[in-house]
């Protein structure tokens, strides 16, 4: 899998992503513990506005969320998504959270990643199995 795979843009917004090859590569790690392929994946930074328009148009809910992800891939254990991020949203948890803008930034990238790998947290189980996926993959990451 090549971290060339992995892509970061910016719709409506302004943001420099920092240490975009690591993320890449703990990306690509983690998308392959998990037994998957890699075709591609991208990252969209969007603002709220943004973000709330994708969440009306195309899964008819009316509230902000901090995360969307499209899964495209039409061959089994295969990534192809797209994963739309509000910074609006990271900026908001983390000073909830009392973490860094970054570190919710990259639970929120693996959270997006770990749907497009069959995890769900629709339910109590399951979104503590998600968040015990979570922490796994960050602890990984050399910067957070």
């Amino acid at each position: 899998m090549k971290n060339s795979a992995v892509s970061f843009y910016t719709e409506d917004i302004k943001y420099v992503l920092k240490h975009k090859t690591l993320l890449k590569q703990w990306l690509v790690s983690t998308i392959a513990q998990e037994g998957y392929a890699l075709n591609a994946l991208n990252f969209i930074l969007c603002s709220d506005d943004y973000l709330l328009r994708i969440n009306q148009e195309y899964l008819d809910h009316d509230d902000y969320t901090d995360v969307i992800t499209f899964d495209n891939s039409e061959a089994p254990k295969t990534v192809l998504g797209d994963i739309f991020i509000s910074l609006d949203r990271i900026r908001e948890n983390a000073s909830l959270y009392n973490c860094s803008v970054y570190h919710e930034l990259c639970r929120v990238m693996v959270h997006g990643t770990l749907h497009l790998l069959g995890y769900t947290d629709k339910s109590k189980t399951a979104k503590q199995e998600m968040t015990a996926k979570e922490d796994f993959y960050l602890s990984k990451l050399a910067i957070s």
